[in-house]
C-alpha cells in the first residue's frame, strides 16, 4: 500500500508544478516522503498519466529525460521552451527555474 500512496503523492505533486517551472526527480521524491528515490521518481514519470506535466521534470542538474515521450530530450526541451524556460546546451538553470510547493 504505500508503494500506491507515494505513487499517489507523486502525481499529485507533477501535477501542480506550474507552467514555466520544473522540479527535479530527487526533489519530487524527497518532498514525497522518500529522499533519494529519483530513479523510482523516474519510473513512475515513464509509465505514468500522460495528461501530467511531465515535461516539468528533470533530472539533479536541470538535464532532460532521455526515455521522455514524444521525441526523447529534445521534445521535452522543446515542451518546456514553449513554457518560457530559457534553456542552455539542453539545460534548465535550476536556481531560475526550480518550483517549491508552498505548504
Amino acid at each position: 500500500m504505500a508503494e500506491l500512496d507515494f505513487k499517489g503523492a507523486v502525481f499529485a505533486l507533477v501535477a501542480e508544478i506550474p507552467p514555466g517551472k520544473v522540479m527535479s526527480y530527487g526533489q519530487i521524491a524527497a518532498l514525497c516522503g522518500h529522499p533519494g528515490a529519483a530513479r523510482v521518481v523516474g519510473q513512475i514519470a515513464h509509465f505514468g498519466p500522460s495528461e501530467l506535466p511531465w515535461q516539468r521534470v528533470v533530472n539533479a542538474s536541470g538535464g532532460m529525460a532521455n526515455g521522455f515521450w514524444p521525441d526523447g530530450p529534445d521534445g521535452q526541451a522543446r515542451m518546456l521552451e514553449s513554457e518560457g524556460i530559457k534553456l542552455k546546451n539542453n539545460k534548465v538553470n535550476m536556481k531560475e527555474s526550480v518550483w517549491w510547493p508552498k505548504k
